[in-house]
């Protein structure tokens, strides 16, 4: 049966993956990300993409429009979009840890109260987090605003978890290891890693539209490397 799958962050890596993997399996796709084109190059008839940026208020109402307007209902949720900063704590500014929290954590917030109104108990919301926001995981240099926003959000989905335990939906976290993605060369310049984006968007796509029958409220650490 056709679901409806909303996925932030789709103009690359992971998130680009996923929407032509859910759109592929007949499911229907809002695909969100500041930059649409490379969705809407894909033309496939199943996805619906508009530029979309987690730090705009307004964007939001285009989010809530569409679903009125169009769906009625959500099936799964992925907060996949997320930004990233590496440079040392002593030059990361109040502005450059503002940035990366308004994506990061108020944008994965702010979507998910939009969404969770037309979600039901069977619904799924999948927030991806980084290995790097688990406590007691290895640490790195220069990315203490992007690996503490992180750690917020998987708190944030425990709570949420607790908050609508009777109603729905399920809210779990998934904390990814190394992924070759451009954010990964940001963060790890050269480092190869072991796993691709389209291979995490396989794991992604099973778990989001599985894993609510078996965890809620979780953190589970999807990484076979370190970093």
């Amino acid at each position: 049966m056709s679901k409806h799958i909303i996925i932030t962050g789709t103009s690359r890596g992971i998130g680009f993956e996923l929407a032509k993997l859910f759109a592929n399996s007949g499911h229907k796709v809002l695909a969100l990300s500041r930059n649409e084109k490379p969705i809407l190059d894909l033309k496939l008839k199943n996805i619906t993409a508009f530029s979309f940026d987690l730090s705009d208020v307004e964007d939001y109402k285009k989010v809530e429009d569409f679903i009125t307007s169009n769906w009625q209902r959500v099936d799964v949720l992925i907060n996949n979009a997320g930004a990233l900063i590496n440079k040392p704590f002593s030059e990361t500014t109040l502005g450059d840890f503002e940035s990366i929290y308004k994506a990061n954590v108020f944008g994965v917030a702010e979507m998910t109260r939009i969404v969770v109104p037309y979600m039901n108990k069977e619904s799924h919301v999948v927030t991806i987090s980084s290995m790097g926001g688990v406590q007691g995981s290895m640490k790195f240099p220069g990315l203490a605003a992007y690996s503490s926003s992180k750690g917020a959000v998987i708190t944030l989905s425990e709570l949420l978890a607790e908050e609508y335990k009777e109603t729905g939906p399920s809210f779990n976290v998934l904390a990814l290891g190394a992924v070759q993605t451009e954010m990964l060369e940001e963060a790890f310049p050269g480092y190869k890693a072991p796993t691709t984006a389209l291979e995490m968007a396989q794991y992604i796509f099973d778990f989001s539209l599985n894993g609510n029958k078996y965890y809620n409220g979780k953190l589970l650490q999807v990484s076979n490397s370190t970093p």
